[in-house]
């Protein structure tokens, strides 16, 4: 009986290699690419590049995802959020995973190469390499900063639709990608605090294990106050317009908030509260984006 226990819990279905690809993630990411194509013209996108251009940045960061599953397992099985992941229950064998990652890259650099551009291939496989290979492989266990210098190739969606439709690097995708990179820190250690206790068990170099709630409470309010900035930049280059200003300020003092409530800790759970917060905050600031373009558009 055990045996065929055993036997059943490897055999993993469909939603299990789904589940390997971080769907949530990747759909946040694309809406971040798609903002970064929308941006990137004053005509419409060709619907090759939006339906290829995105399948391929989604199979790439899948692939990415599952890669970082691989290597996260044993990390995986001891921490409560974590711990049912199909690698780390078993339901999906290692080089299982990495064949389906490797099919997905493959398939991902495929599609950009055929129907967007070389730049944006190349670009997106520089991603895919910095998240699943030096962040996952290295920064990870290696630096309390691992978020902050790996949430550099988190960064770059919105860079990569840019760059699909318009074929070059410039100054507003740069601007775009800076805005998710002061996101990341605050947006990762509010939840890094909020499980502490799984990640030094897991014995991962997070800050709050470090250095200390305190400290780390200080520097989601300071990253904070830089995301509140950054985000104003849109505005002061021309890149967008009124609309924009107001939700970015908006959004952001409403960031700002839950980073001083989570600093004063006079609220309970107000580390996942503020992690929460910050994933609507990021889809809301490049929808405002988004709306506000094609509305400058028809003025």
């Amino acid at each position: 009986m055990a045996t065929l226990l055993s036997g059943r819990k490897l055999q993993a279905g469909w939603a299990d290699y789904l589940e390997l690809t971080k769907p949530k993630v990747v759909v946040l990411m694309l809406i971040t690419s798609l903002v970064g194509m929308f941006l990137a013209t004053r005509a419409g996108v060709p619907w090759t590049i939006l339906l290829f251009g995105n399948l391929g940045i989604a199979c790439c960061a899948g692939g990415a995802a599952v890669v970082n599953h691989v290597v996260d397992r044993r990390i995986d099985a001891l921490m409560a959020r974590t711990h049912k992941r199909p690698l780390a229950e078993g339901r999906v064998a290692p080089a299982a995973a990495l064949t389906f990652a490797l099919l997905l890259c493959l398939l991902g650099m495929a599609l950009l190469l055929v129907f967007t551009n070389a730049l944006t291939a190349w670009l997106t496989l520089a991603s895919l390499l910095g998240y699943a290979v030096i962040y996952t492989g290295f920064l990870k266990r290696a630096t309390p900063q691992n978020i902050v210098i790996g949430g550099l190739a988190g960064a770059a969606p919105p860079l990569l639709g840019w760059v699909a439709v318009s074929g070059h690097i410039s100054a507003e995708p740069l601007l775009l990608v800076l805005i998710i990179f002061a996101w990341t820190p605050p947006h990762f250690w509010a939840l890094a605090i909020h499980r502490k206790e799984e990640y030094a068990k897991a014995d991962i170099p997070m800050l709050p294990v470090t250095h200390g709630e305190t400290y780390t409470k200080l520097h989601i309010l300071l990253y904070t106050l830089v995301l509140l900035a950054v985000s104003l930049l849109p505005y002061a280059i021309h890149m967008s317009g009124p609309l924009y200003l107001v939700c970015a300020v908006l959004l952001g003092a409403r960031f700002l908030q839950w980073a001083w409530v989570l600093y004063r800790g006079s609220r309970p759970h107000a580390a996942i509260k503020t992690f929460k917060y910050s994933i609507g905050y990021l889809f809301l600031l490049f929808i405002a984006l988004l709306v506000d373009h094609y509305l400058l558009l028809n003025l």
